[in-house]
């Protein structure tokens, strides 16, 4: 089978191991494919250029995994898999609860629009809008990630990078391979379990094995008419069962930190199982909860065991997960030169997120109360008292807050169904000296949210209003004939588990939100050896070699809701479109190869001119490359890349597509309940000063003020509402390559990356815009903080479109970002005759400069090795996996231990000032100020069995370390509500269990 020239280079392996540009990748490729067996024939794809000729070397870094890598991890997702790359910023979507689901990738911490996602060269999707998981892990044969710029040949959005899957798909017979895992940790007694104990909140010791975790792949193929035609064809069925906040010691709360003392405090909620009960309304009477012990009073909210609750317990840790991915491969060669070729992938994916069973307040309806009727049978005369005075008839005001943890848990479900097909036809003419490929793929994505049912609020005040019917509590509603359903409410008791009521007061959904994104590329490649005219350089062996190619592509957004989704959450549909003419010419001179002086001197340049439908006139990118190797043993390699980069559909509709949602942080400008006092009057201080709270519009006399903090300290935050133009970047890469002689089977590499852009296109969280108001005082920030006129409040009801009242977030232009660094690759394959072979492959990153700068007067910042405002998670300066195998000689058994590390990183409040990232001098920690070196050892080994039966076993972080607390987590870092970080491992040690049985 040939391989596509569209989608990179293909080259005929002859006698030397196959070389796929880079020559550490092409060792590391050449160590797995003796030690597994592989798919296909001997034609290899290159990533980062289209040119197609024997020999090709990659002027930028290609760092690779391969599939015995993937197989040796046991992930169950790419993601995984992607994770541990020290270029890639780690993204764990299924530890993240407000997730959809769908997997991306980012490198270098540029983001996810930044980095192109193919699929055998060839695109997988919209930027952005598509979802890796569509690929199995089974189907990879390798993963290569291309360092720097590659818009000349790819189109512009290859600012950071590129990654390339490219897949097996030659099978010949049936194969059918499964892995199980599941998480062995223990729990441990830490600072967040001493802070659940003083809230008198649950957590998990000893030992616990849960978050199972499933990957069953059949894998079948044949070929006909003598290989003309080759047909194969895969069914894949993934599973993942869910872990919660609550099943973990480090995450038993949600744990906020007192920055003077360094005590630690679990995150309390108002919504609590024995009832709330706010007399009057809210700002009107005391927060009062049902007595626990079922007297029948009300004591103070917080006073005591049972009367304040973990809002977060069950979240999901780990989502659960089905996944159903099918696909097939189609080659027909029709003659020596011409070949037919298509792919066609498939997939389903469904998660969900789970949050407690709850009525609301009547805040996140509107300002109108809940009522009750003073002779509700209920009530007991102290609470009767307590509501309705000396009344003891009519209505009264009031709010309840009630969770029903002896109800099913409501769920946040997702649904991702996606589609790929490409297909081409390609072959060669005129002697060989020119081959053609050309090829088209159909990408599309549709995704749903399913919102969890919601308390109608009519059907809550019916059900308070109860009267005494011969004995029976009744709805004065059913006794007026206006709801016979009703159902009524005993908010007056503790632990109330009526399901009837439950079912009564909940509608079936919350409302739905549904996306769609589709691409169209078409794509024409011509590729020419010129030496075969004799354009050829005098001191070289190869000619000049040219690709000509021109691309079509038209992409859609799409994203709507129904009604009840926009009256909750206001917001319109929105539909975006955007199509791209773009031609490119790309060449290869070698000017000196194999001469005494010079082992190699080669020159590569590119040029590409992109017309968007959107935008005012033409885009142009373009690269310049250079290879010399003096002798054989050394070599330098440089690339200088120039994208120009338009906003996608999806960023164009994150930019502009405005909705509300209670998600946001409290307001730093308010005082906050004393979470370790009954007395409501106890408060602690703003975490903002009275000068920072001034920069975000807030007058004096409210500074500290208890009517400024939003209910259950979530204020509301809008999503949306910016413009957007394209951004510019230039990329620099160049590097040192060694193959020293005397150490025969050693290669190594080191390679600069310089990522400049100009007008960033970033999507900015809450806590940016807060954050750099607090700290800086310019309008870019500020603007995101929009307070209600008169009351300068941040909580404005989500429903009816509101103008303030708010926190915004959403895609906007910056000013200049940057990523600075080094990658050092090695590999190392050592003989050992009778023993085996020894193979050890390195990858590590140094990365010198993180940042942005978001208006030209603010300051820049480098936020390498910091995370916190200003910096996101950011990149450690320095991290590493070094794997070693061993394989015995007749290739029976392997063992393989992987060393990954990870350095120390310091909260950005804590960062000098020549970092640039603004002071916050309120906020300096000299307690949980940071997070030491990490290091992760793994474990695996296989067993093969006649090449018919393969045996895995795996462990993860064999020595189950636990992941960094990092107080504050959600509202340093509006991520995580686990006291965590996503680039550590979240759950604990893992093993993994897998075979495979070939037919």
């Amino acid at each position: 089978m040939l391989p596509s020239a569209a989608l990179a280079q293909t080259e005929a392996a002859q006698d030397a191991p196959a070389s796929i540009g880079d020559p550490v990748a092409s060792a590391k490729l050449a160590a797995a494919s003796n030690d597994t067996p592989q798919g296909g024939a001997n034609d290899v794809i290159v990533t980062g250029t289209r040119i197609t000729r024997p020999n090709n070397r990659s002027a930028a870094p290609i760092t690779t995994t391969t599939a015995a890598e993937i197989a040796a991890q046991g992930a169950t997702t790419i993601e995984e898999v992607m994770n541990r790359l020290p270029q890639v910023q780690a993204n764990a979507e299924q530890n993240y609860a407000d997730s959809d689901g769908r997997q991306r990738i980012k490198l270098r911490s540029l983001g996810f629009e930044r980095t192109l996602t193919l699929v055998d060269g060839l695109r997988l999707g919209i930027q952005n809008g598509m979802d890796v998981s569509l690929i199995p892990n089974e189907l990879v044969e390798r993963i290569d990630v291309l360092s720097g710029g590659a818009s000349s040949v790819y189109g512009s959005d290859a600012v950071a990078g590129v990654v390339n899957f490219v897949l097996k798909k030659d099978f010949n017979g049936i194969a059918v391979s499964g892995n199980y895992s599941f998480f062995n940790h223990h729990n441990s007694a830490n600072d967040v379990t001493d802070a659940a104990n003083r809230a008198f909140f649950a957590s998990r010791q000893g030992w616990a094995n849960d978050g199972g975790r499933a990957n069953v792949t059949l894998t079948a193929g044949r070929t006909f008419l003598d290989g003309a035609l080759s047909v194969s064809g895969y069914l894949n069925y993934r599973q993942s069962d869910q872990v919660n906040l609550g099943d973990r010691s480090l995450s038993a709360c949600e744990v906020t930190q007192t920055v003077a003392t360094g005590l630690l405090n679990c995150t309390r909620s108002t919504y609590t199982q024995v009832g709330t009960i706010v007399p009057g309304g809210i700002g009107v009477g005391n927060t009062l909860v049902n007595n626990p012990d079922g007297s029948g009073t009300f004591v103070p909210y917080n006073s005591g065991r049972g009367t304040a609750t973990n809002p977060f317990d069950e979240l999901a840790f780990q989502r659960s997960f089905n996944r159903i991915n099918t696909g097939a491969f189609v080659n027909a060669r029709i003659s020596d030169d011409i070949e037919l070729y298509s792919t066609a992938m498939f997939y389903r994916d469904r998660s969900s997120n789970t949050l407690p069973n709850r009525v609301y307040s009547y805040s996140a309806y509107g300002s109108t109360p809940f009522q009750t009727n003073c002779d509700n049978p209920f009530l007991s005369a102290s609470q009767r008292t307590t509501l309705c005075g000396t009344r003891t008839t009519g209505l009264v005001p009031l709010d309840v807050r009630y969770r029903f943890d002896g109800m099913p848990l409501v769920r946040n479900s997702f649904e991702n169904r996606g589609v790929r097909i490409a297909g081409g036809l390609r072959g060669r003419v005129l002697d060989d000296a020119w081959s053609y490929d050309i090829a088209g793929v159909y990408s599309m994505l549709k995704g749903e949210t399913i919102y969890p049912a919601q308390p109608d609020f009519d059907r809550v005040n019916r059900s308070l209003n109860v009267v005494n019917v011969n004995g029976t509590p009744t709805c004065a509603s059913v006794v007026s004939g206006a709801d016979r359903a009703c159902v009524p409410f005993n908010a007056f008791r503790p632990y109330n588990n009526n399901r009837a009521l439950n079912d009564y007061l909940f509608t079936n959904v919350d409302g739905r939100q549904n996306s769609t994104s589709l691409m169209w590329q078409a794509l024409a490649v011509l590729n020419g050896d010129l030496g075969k005219y004799g354009i050829t350089s005098p001191l070289a062996e190869q000619g000049v070699a040219i690709a000509i190619a021109s691309e079509f592509r038209a992409e859609l957004f799409k994203s709507g809701a129904d009604a009840l989704f926009r009256e909750t959450n206001g917001g319109t549909d929105q539909r975006f479109t955007q199509n791209v003419v773009e031609s490119n010419v790309e060449v290869q001179v070698p000017l000196i190869e194999h001469q005494r002086f010079t082992d190699l001197l080669q020159v590569n340049g590119g040029y590409r001119v992109s017309k968007y439908n959107r935008l005012n006139g033409t885009f142009n990118t373009w690269k310049v490359e250079g290879i010399w190797a003096p002798i054989a043993d050394i070599g330098f390699r440089a690339s200088f890349n120039k994208a120009q980069r338009a906003p996608t559909v999806i960023e164009a509709d994150q930019a502009s597509n405005i909705n509300y949602t209670r998600t946001g942080p409290n307001d730093p400008c308010a005082s906050t309940p004393d979470p370790n006092s009954a007395d409501p009057n106890v408060r602690l201080a703003p975490t903002a000063s009275i000068e920072q709270c001034r920069r975000t519009g807030l007058p004096d006399n409210l500074y500290g003020s208890a009517a400024l903090s939003c209910l259950d300290n979530s204020c509301t935050v809008r999503n949306g509402g910016f413009n957007l133009k394209p951004e510019t970047a230039y990329t620099k890469t160049f590097g040192v390559i060694l193959r020293p002689r005397v150490l025969k089977g050693l290669t190594v590499s080191a390679d600069r990356f310089v990522i400049n852009l100009n007008d960033s296109i970033n999507f900015f969280q809450v806590n940016d815009f807060l954050n750099g108001c607090l700290t800086t005082g310019l309008d870019y920030y500020c603007r995101g903080i929009v307070r209600t006129p008169g009351t300068f409040r941040l909580d404005s009801a989500a429903t009816g479109n509101p103008t303030s009242g708010y926190f915004a977030r959403g895609t906007s232009n910056g000013y200049r970002s940057q990523a600075h660094g080094w990658d050092f690759q090695a590999q190392y394959a050592l003989g050992l005759g009778a023993g085996g072979t020894l193979d050890t492959s390195f990858n590590g990153t140094l990365t010198t400069r993180v940042g942005s700068q978001d208006t030209p007067n603010a300051a820049p910042r480098n936020c390498v090795g910091y995370y916190g405002p200003n910096c996101g998670e950011s990149m450690p300066r320095w991290s590493h996996g070094l794997r070693t195998t061993w394989t015995s000689p007749e290739k029976f058994a392997s063992v393989s231990v992987n060393w990954r590390h990870i350095s120390a990183m310091t909260i950005s409040y804590n960062a000098p000032a020549d970092t640039g990232i603004p002071a916050n001098a309120p906020q300096v920690r000299r307690f949980y100020s940071g997070v030491p070196a990490y290091d992760y050892i793994d474990l695996a080994t296989s067993f093969d069995v006649a090449k018919r039966f393969t045996l895995r076993v795996a462990v993860n972080n064999l020595f189950d370390r636990d992941p960094p607390l990092l107080p504050d987590s959600r509202s340093v870092l509006g991520l995580l509500r686990s006291n965590t970080l996503f680039r550590y491992d979240l759950l604990g040690r893992q093993i993994v269990v897998g075979a495979t049985a070939r037919f």
